[in-house]
Parts: structure tokens; C-alpha cells; sequence
């Protein structure tokens, strides 16, 4: 080596280093808050304190509206529905994804969502794409009812491959103790509504980019004529958020349980409600089965039962309800503009769930 170029060598080990060149842009990062404040304050609910950039989040739970006040909490992320974020690059409906999984869950036992907040990280910072992923976040907490009141961005450097992130989240809500669902007064004779999901919502997409992507060979540009629409577009719909059509319902009727179906389908999710002496018959041609369904059965061959398995089916939110409180809740549902269905029964049993009609032989 010359005395030149050794010269050139000690002067860049000299140079003086920023985080920036390091990876992470702070100034970025203070963009992107500018970026959502609005969208974030567009939640608050009147119980939040303070604004956004706090340490913490702050909300001061009005205890004198309950008997006693049990909070209830949620977390979850979307999986790998993420992919298809990054395929389509389009990021705004995403956060809606993050929102329901949580506030749907803490639903099923009475709670009403009270607030949120959102973890995202991210290879590279780029402002646009955050405020876009935080606006859907935002958007399903006003549809929720439930605040957002803090959150972290984390840039990480080398860690996610160009373009990646990943959301995940978590939910609290607040029910009286003695208005909790447990599932306990369950008894043979309720009956199961269902009320429909959007598609396939964020469950089952392992699966689903195997079927469409490596068997099927399709592009998330590609029309589907049998849904309308391209590929992309139906496999982003977002989750569909149950707390506006049920939280009306746990004031005026007895439910006496709740099912959100996720990952698992029909039969992991809903023994989770039965008592030890119960079970379910689920009538499978009682409500009308979204078309991304019966292509994704046909295109990977995939048996009836793992798709029940897999999938919400069509049915993304199941109340148990005493028989005689059927036509009243439907009517109420009806009357607010929310879409339902009777799809089974509660039997004797040991939390086994018997699914019929159609491709089950009756």
C-alpha cells in the first residue's frame, strides 16, 4: 500500500459517523409523527390525558360508571397478510387488520375497547408509508369507539429486508364484573348467529399465498372475474370490526357467549366457550359463503374440514343467545343496519363441534 493511499484509509476511519449513516434518520422519524398527529387525536376519546409524544399513554378510566371495573386486554399482529401489503404496496388498510384482531377479541367477553396502541417496525423510515399504515390504524379505532393514544416506531436498520415491516398491537376495554361473558350459562337448546366477515380477514394466509402464488401461479395484479376485482384487492380487505354492531346488543340482551372466529376456524375457536357439557351443530348452507373461499378450496384442493379449520368461512363473529332472544337480536341487528344469520345450535356433547349440510353429507 502507498503512504497515499494509507493516508486516504486513516482519514475515513477518522470521519466522524451519524445515526443517520448508520440507518436510522431521526429526523424522519420526527416527520412522520408531524405525519399522523391528526389522524391519532381524531380517536381520543374525552377520558384521554395529555397529547402525543408522551413517555406513556394516559387515560383516566371513569370508575364511578361501573360497579366493578375489570379491564380486559388484547394483543395480536396481521401475520403474514403483511406480504401481501408489500406485493401490492398499498399499506392504508393494514392498520384496520391490527385494530380487529385485538378489539374483536376483547369483545367476545363484554369489554368495550378503550384505547390502543401500535407497535411498527420498520427496515427504513419513509414518513408517507407510516402516516398511511397509522391512518388505517386510526380509522378502525374511531370505528371501534377506542382511543389511540400511543404507539413506537422502531427503525431497524439492516434487520428488515427493502420495503418490510412488521404491525402488531395490543387492546383495552373495560366490562363490570358481573357482566363478563364467560360462556358458563351456556345450555343446550341456545342458538348460535352468525354475523359475516369481509373475506378472509388476517387468518390462514400461510395457506393462502401457498395456493395462490406457488399452485396457482397467480399475481396479486391478476382479475379474478369470479370476485370482481384483481387477486390483490381481495386478499387485502380488511378485517371487519365487530364492536359498533355488538357492543349495542350486550346492553339490551342476554348473550351468553361469544365466538370470534380467527386461526383456528370453527373448530378450534368455538369449544372455547362451552361448557364441559355442551357442544355445537353448525349448519354450513345457512349463510352464503364468500367466493374466496370456494375458489381457494377448488384451486389448492384443499379438504372441507381444514377449511373450517383454517378459515372464518364466511361467519367472522358467533353469538350464543336463549332461543326466544333470537328474532329480537336479529331485529335489532336489522334495524341498525348489521346483517346476521342463525347458523346452529347448542347440543349435549363434550365441546365437540359438528358441522353439517352441504359438503358435510346433509
Amino acid at each position: 500500500m502507498s503512504i497515499k493511499e494509507n493516508s486516504v484509509s486513516k482519514a475515513k476511519l477518522n470521519q466522524e459517523l451519524t445515526y443517520r449513516e448508520a440507518g436510522v434518520d431521526i429526523d424522519a422519524g420526527n416527520r412522520a409523527v408531524d405525519l399522523i398527529k391528526r389522524q391519532v387525536k381524531s380517536t381520543y376519546r374525552p377520558e384521554v390525558l395529555g397529547d402525543i409524544g408522551g413517555f406513556g399513554g394516559l387515560f383516566g378510566l371513569q370508575v364511578a360508571k361501573y360497579k366493578e371495573p375489570v379491564l380486559v386486554s388484547g394483543t395480536d399482529g396481521v401475520g403474514t397478510k403483511l406480504c401481501l401489503a408489500f406485493m401490492t404496496d398499498k399499506h392504508d388498510t393494514i392498520g384496520q387488520d391490527a385494530v380487529a384482531m385485538c378489539v374483536n377479541d376483547i369483545l367476545v367477553q363484554g369489554a368495550e375497547p378503550l384505547f390502543f396502541l401500535d407497535y411498527l417496525a420498520v427496515g427504513k423510515l419513509e414518513p408517507e408509508k407510516v402516516a398511511d399504515i397509522v391512518g388505517g390504524v386510526a380509522r378502525a379505532c374511531r370505528e371501534s369507539g377506542c382511543a389511540l393514544i400511543g404507539g413506537e416506531t422502531a427503525e431497524m436498520a439492516g434487520f428488515y429486508s427493502q420495503g418490510e415491516y412488521d404491525i402488531a398491537g395490543f387492546a383495552v376495554g373495560v366490562v363490570d364484573k358481573s357482566r363478563i361473558i364467560t360462556g358458563e350459562n351456556i345450555a343446550p337448546g341456545d342458538v348460535l348467529i352468525g354475523l359475516p366477515s369481509s373475506g378472509l380477514h388476517s387468518n390462514g394466509y400461510s395457506l393462502v399465498r401457498k395456493i395462490c402464488f406457488d399452485v396457482k401461479k397467480l399475481s396479486v395484479k391478476d382479475y379474478v372475474p369470479e370476485l370482481g376485482k384483481t387477486l390483490g384487492e381481495e386478499l387485502l380487505t380488511p378485517t371487519t370490526l365487530y364492536p359498533k354492531a355488538c357492543l349495542p346488543l350486550l346492553d339490551n340482551f342476554p348473550i351468553l357467549g361469544m365466538v370470534h372466529i380467527t386461526g383456528g376456524g370453527f373448530y378450534d375457536n368455538i369449544p372455547r366457550i362451552l361448557p364441559e357439557h355442551c357442544a355445537v351443530e353448525v349448519d354450513t348452507t345457512t349463510w352464503p359463503q364468500p367466493m374466496i373461499f370456494k375458489l381457494l378450496q377448488e384451486w389448492g384442493h384443499v379438504a372441507w374440514p381444514e377449511m373450517y379449520r383454517t378459515f372464518n368461512m364466511g361467519i367472522g363473529m358467533i353469538l350464543v343467545v336463549p332461543p326466544e332472544q333470537v328474532n329480537p337480536i336479529q331485529e335489532d341487528l336489522a334495524a341498525r343496519g348489521e346483517t346476521s344469520y342463525v347458523i346452529g345450535k347448542i347440543t349435549e356433547g363434550s365441546r365437540n363441534v359438528v358441522l353439517k349440510g352441504g359438503v358435510f353429507g346433509e
